[in-house]
């Protein structure tokens, strides 16, 4: 049976993937010692890499009503290991190379692999995500204003 805690981790390091530049997943993945996604036999396509549309949805100050804000590409893929294991991925985008290692990392994170996983590929993606959120709050806080009250006369 699988823990709530099990899904939580599971979902963050498949949003960490999702969310990582194409190029530097790959680049990550190639410097790793992990297997080849080109390797023959490491794994079967469940559904190979195929793009699509989903829509996006809004609500006016998070509490509105339910709106259609408009459609964002994606692609999705899944596989199984030799061993069982199934990975998943849905990533933003037409980027089919992408999505396989990204559903690979997810197979492989459910393996005695998972820490090589955690090691090369999720926690450098994570302190890059970290670093672009601290520059962006960092230019963000540059521009704001202070205003305060000044009190006129005395109080009496």
């Amino acid at each position: 049976m699988t823990s709530p805690d099990q899904i939580a981790a599971r979902r963050g390091w498949m949003s960490t993937l999702a969310r990582a530049p194409a190029e530097r997943l790959a680049a990550l993945w190639e410097a790793s010692a992990l297997p080849s996604p080109e390797e023959p036999g490491g794994y079967e396509w469940l559904r190979r890499p195929e793009s699509g549309a989903v829509m996006l949805r809004g609500r006016a100050g998070a509490v509105g009503a339910p709106f259609n804000l408009g459609e964002m590409t994606v692609t999705r893929g899944a596989l199984r290991l030799a061993s069982g294991e199934v990975g998943h991925a849905w990533v933003q985008g037409r980027d089919k190379r992408k999505a396989t290692l990204a559903a690979l990392a997810d197979a492989l994170m459910q393996t005695g692999a998972a820490r090589e996983v955690e090691t090369a590929i999720l926690s450098p993606l994570r302190e890059e995500a970290g670093a672009r959120a601290e520059a962006r709050a960092a230019r963000a806080a540059a521009t704001k204003v202070e205003f305060f009250t000044m009190v006129r006369g005395e109080d009496g």
